[in-house]
């Protein structure tokens, strides 16, 4: 087998798996949950062999699939290091979840139509990683968002799940007419949507570089990675199963957006670059402070997730992208055990997510809790842990390019480690707070082998020199530049010193103010002001419900009634009814009915006595 045929094999396993849930495995969920698994364990296999098969090198394959006169779309594949470091943290990572899955859903009488959704969003996944033209990403980008809109909406009867699913793709949509958009002024541009065609037509003239189609492409990862201010959609799709929260919303759909805009970096002139980063440095501070004003777990961990994307934005907009992919890869793994332990969490205590109602799950469910915990150093940066690689590298090239971005997202770590710090030492220390924790038990193997696997990569993710060579090409060289500028000695040692400051004064801090087990969010008690501002968080929702209901509903309505009166009724209906007339009066000049003939004399009379009186003039 070749190579192309690796690569397909990995998008179509998750797609036939998909069809066959469909067709014959609706009321067969072990079988359905057989074949999901098994089409994830398959996409790792193939994932393996395609990185071995390129041994380093670039790998492209076209595939003609519609001609429409002189313009052509394709179907292509682009694997080299990029894409190889994204595809191997989605297989990974997807296969992990879909295991727990068969642990976390076996309650669940509709778990065969959840697999089948995985599959499905795996397969458009792997078609946005491997795709070399912008028309397919494009189309399996739009395949990500109905396969979201399955998964967020899985619990049909939850009114809070359908409206989050109906958010979610509402709020995509919007950035996704940027996008779409931008293809079309692409394609005008550079006569080509092919992105090695496209770099090289830049390489040749830089001028063509346009901050127009930059921008509209942009909108894109604004919708899909939930940044400022398409932001909304992603706390309320934690409404959907814990699962899917964790291979859509933490490891894979969002860092979608992130990695598009790392395939196409060399698109985006230095203004657009700007604007980026200080989307990012904005989001991330933002997302940091609404987390205190939460007291749902996975709403905790979806805010967490945002301020991330903002890393990842900043470093994109810094000018290093490779930076952006690694802390995509390393927030993948961290941030998807967080999930699943809060799922392994939320399944032990009955289904309960608010943290004030739990407390004492150390004693309860220990290997959850330490692999948790495992997950919060990641994520706050420690020394030698995954996160801090990535994170301490945005934070050195922020130094290098602009000290106040370094400044600020220290302050974002300090952030972090507080709200991180309030949900472990209220959820998973002092005593229980309702029956559910009391008589919460440690999940099983299929739940927690995953956990400590995923805790394992927050450890170790970070170290690229353990990565394949094939993999760490586009990153490993990133960091090469970055360790090799002038000042970087120095920075490294302060980003050390003030970041390792930043979370134990965060997780100290947490601790101290909130205690073991609090029974209260204290801060809500104390500086009800300030818990009442964090918790509007900034009422953007109030906002959009307002623009909808006051503006863009009336807008409709007015375009309605000028439909139904004026095209409708005056212009078609009215035109209509004139002819329908005049072919009903003409009709009776000929019908043979007598009472036709006397009305017909009578107008005629009536014109002739208006002419003979002068009422009625005839120019000759």
């Amino acid at each position: 087998m070749t190579t192309a045929h690796y690569l397909i094999g990995t998008m179509l396993t998750p797609a036939l798996a998909a069809v066959l849930i469909a067709l014959f495995c609706r009321r067969l969920p072990n079988l359905a949950a057989l074949l999901s698994v098994g089409a994830a364990a398959a996409i790792c296999v193939f994932t393996v062999l395609a990185v071995l098969g390129v041994d380093g090198e670039t790998y492209t394959a076209s595939f003609e699939w519609l001609t429409l006169g002189t313009f052509t779309i394709s179907l292509g594949f682009l694997f080299d290091g990029t894409s190889a470091a994204m595809l191997s943290m989605v297989a990974l990572v997807g296969f992990l979840i879909h295991v727990f899955t068969v642990g976390y859903a076996k309650e669940d009488p509709h778990r065969a139509r959840f697999f089948g959704g995985l599959s499905i969003f795996m397969c458009s996944m792997l078609g946005i990683v491997l795709a070399d033209n912008l028309i397919m990403i494009f189309v399996f980008w739009e395949l990500v968002g109905f396969s979201s809109y399955m998964l967020i909406g899985h619990y049909l009867k939850r009114d809070a799940a359908a409206a989050a699913a109906r958010k979610a793709f509402v709020v995509n949509r919007i950035g996704d007419l940027g996008f779409v958009v931008g293809i079309v002024f692409a394609y005008w541009q550079f006569g080509t949507v092919n992105l090695q065609e496209m770099a090289a037509v830049l390489e040749t003239d830089a001028a063509l570089i346009s901050t127009t189609i930059a921008a509209l492409l942009m909108c894109g990862f604004i919708g899909k990675s939930a940044q400022f201010p398409l932001h909304v959609w992603l706390p309320d799709a934690m409404a959907g199963p814990t699962p899917a929260s964790a291979l859509i919303h933490a490891a894979t759909m969002v860092a979608a957006g992130g990695y598009f805009l790392i395939r196409i970096t060399y698109l985006f002139p230095p203004s657009v670059l700007t604007f980026i980063l200080w989307l990012g440095v904005g989001l991330a501070l933002y997302a940091g402070f609404c987390a205190y004003a939460r007291k749902d777990i996975k709403q905790i961990l979806a805010y967490s997730t945002l301020s991330q994307l903002g890393y990842v934005s900043a470093a994109f907009g810094l000018g290093y992208p490779g930076i952006a992919l690694f802390h995509l890869i390393t927030h993948a793994f961290f941030k998807a055990l967080l999930f699943l332990a809060a799922g392994s969490v939320i399944h032990g205590c009955h289904h309960e997510q608010n943290i004030f109602k739990m407390g004492g799950l150390l004693k309860r469910m220990p290997v959850t809790s330490i692999t948790f915990f495992i997950g919060i150093l990641a994520l706050v940066g420690v020394y030698g842990l995954s996160g801090y690689y990535s994170k301490d590298a945005i934070l050195i090239a922020g130094g290098l390019v602009n000290p106040s971005v370094m400044v600020l997202l220290t302050f974002g770590a300090l952030l972090t480690a507080g709200y991180m710090g309030r949900l472990y030492w209220i959820a998973f220390l002092g005593e229980p707070k309702s029956d559910d924790a009391a008589h919460a038990k440690e999940s099983g193997l299929l739940m927690t082998v995953p956990l400590v696997l995923l805790a394992v990569l927050s450890i170790l993710g970070g170290k690229i020199g353990l990565w394949p060579e094939q993999l760490t090409s586009y990153i490993g060289g990133e960091l090469s530049v970055l360790s090799s500028a002038e000042r970087y000695d120095g920075l490294y040692t302060t980003i050390l010193i003030w970041g390792s400051v930043a979370w134990i004064l965060g997780l100290l801090g947490s601790f101290f103010f909130y205690g073991k087990g609090a029974k209260e969010d204290r801060l809500q008690r104390k500086a009800a002001p300030i818990y009442n501002f964090l918790e509007s968080r900034l009422w953007f929702d109030e906002i959009y419900r307002f623009y909808v209901d006051k503006v863009q509903q009336r807008f409709a309505e007015l375009l309605s009634f000028l439909d139904v009166f004026f095209l409708k009724g005056l212009i078609l209906r009215g035109g209509a009814g004139v002819i329908g007339l005049l072919g009903l009066s003409s009709r009776g000049l000929h019908n043979g009915s007598i009472h036709s003939y006397v009305y017909w004399f009578l107008l005629g009379s009536l014109l002739l006595l208006a002419i003979a009186a002068g009422w009625l003039h005839l120019s000759a």
